[in-house]
This record gives C-alpha cells, sequence and structure tokens, in this order.
C-alpha cells in the first residue's frame, strides 16, 4: 500500500524542492571576479544577464538584473512575483539549464547609474540578439524587447549550469509530459490575454508558444512512426 501524505505537511512537492535545492547550489557556485581577483558566489554579483534554456538547449528568455542575480533569478523560479511568471509567459518547469553573464565591475556601483545600466542594457541585447539567431524558431518567450544598445560590450565570461536532478529529467523530459506541459501553460496565457487588455508582446509570446508546441508534438508523431503509424492502426481494425 502506497502511504499517503497527510493533508497539514510542510514539505514542497519533490519537484519542487529539487528545482529550490539545485537553484540554491548554482547560485552558490564560485565564480572569479576579474575586478578583486577573488572568487565570489556566482548569486552574489549585483549587476548581470541571465538566459534559461529548454530541455533541447533552445533559449527560451534572456533577463538581466541591477539588484543581484540570486534575487533576479530566484524571483523567476520560485515565486510568482514577477510578471514572466504570473501571467504564464514563462513556465519554470520547462527551464533545464541557466547561464549568467555577471559584470563585476560594477559591484559598487549604485543602480541609478546611467553608464552602467548602458552596459548593461548593451549586454542583454546582445545575449537577447544571440538567442535569437540560436533559438530554431528564431524567437524566445520575452513579452519585450531589451533596451536599445547604445554602445558596443563584448561578452564577459559566463557560467552554464543545468537546474535539473537526474530524477526530475527522467520525468520532464518524456516528451508527452512536455506536451502536456505546454499545451498548460499556452492555455493559461490565452485565458490572460482573453481577459485583459494586453500589449502586442503578449501576442507574440502567444505565437511564439504555440510554434514550439507545435514542433514538439509533430517531433513526437513523427517518432512514433507518423502516417505510417495510423496505416498501422487501420490495418489491425481491420483483421
Amino acid at each position: 500500500m502506497i502511504a499517503r501524505n497527510p493533508d497539514n505537511t510542510n514539505f514542497p512537492p519533490f519537484e519542487t524542492e529539487d528545482l529550490r535545492a539545485n537553484l540554491a547550489g548554482f547560485l552558490a557556485l564560485k565564480f572569479d571576479d576579474a575586478v578583486t581577483g577573488k572568487p565570489r558566489a556566482v548569486g552574489g554579483f549585483k549587476w548581470g544577464v541571465y538566459a534559461f534554456f529548454d530541455y533541447d538547449g533552445e533559449p527560451i528568455y534572456v533577463g538581466q538584473t541591477k539588484e543581484k542575480l540570486s534575487t533576479r533569478i530566484r524571483r523567476h523560479l520560485t515565486n510568482q512575483r514577477t510578471d514572466a511568471v504570473a501571467m504564464s509567459v514563462l513556465d519554470p518547469f520547462e527551464v533545464y539549464e541557466i547561464e549568467v553573464w555577471p559584470l563585476a565591475q560594477f559591484q559598487n556601483t549604485g543602480a541609478g547609474d546611467t553608464a552602467a545600466k548602458a552596459h548593461l542594457d548593451a549586454l542583454e541585447d546582445l545575449i537577447y540578439q544571440q538567442a535569437i539567431v540560436q533559438s530554431t524558431f528564431k524567437a524566445v518567450l520575452n513579452e519585450k524587447d531589451p533596451p536599445t544598445a547604445t554602445m558596443v560590450v563584448d561578452k564577459p565570461p559566463s557560467l552554464r549550469h543545468c537546474l535539473v536532478s537526474e530524477p526530475v529529467h527522467r520525468i520532464r523530459s518524456h516528451p508527452d509530459f512536455r506536451i502536456a506541459r505546454r499545451a498548460l501553460i499556452l492555455s493559461r496565457l490565452a485565458q490572460v490575454i482573453s481577459e485583459r487588455k494586453v500589449q502586442g508582446g503578449l501576442r507574440r509570446v502567444l505565437l511564439t508558444q504555440s510554434k514550439r508546441l507545435q514542433w514538439l508534438a509533430e517531433r513526437r508523431y513523427q517518432a512514433l512512426g507518423g502516417a505510417h503509424s495510423l496505416a498501422a492502426t487501420d490495418e489491425e481494425q481491420n483483421d
């Protein structure tokens, strides 16, 4: 007999706990601070750009922060305090890997510094444009485009890391699970759009997510035999 969890359990679901643990481990990883020459926990960098990738290695979201990488990334993946999550633009369950580009030179720079903000905007735009090029769909799930770059910057060293354990990977990487999850998020986003007055950015995300769902479903269909699988089923029914 399978033991059931009591209704008053204080433990989060396994997959939620797994994400929080892996995210905490990533944010604690040491990363060389080019200014001080000493390693710093990657989540401790104040300024930087980050990108999320799905189970196919597809870039799905690019963002920036000047409040601290750990604060901003946690907000995206572990609670509902960002529009991207609350409005079903970004699904934390789709995030398999993360890459961050910390800007160590602005560690002690205030959030209102215009020169630092221009550098941050330019780096976000660079990462965003590269993500678009790398994407199968030539699109990511950002509701808004990054600020227009006013300067040219080089990419600083980055750190890329997996946020999913092997047990969770076995569950979430199954194509039927991914199709169902993506369809659910697409439905939620469509509902948000139908109930609110929204800008074109959300409709663009809806279109992109629709393409991503169709691509995933078609790949699954073809992998299981495509039209040939229908013919085989018809023959079995006629026997």
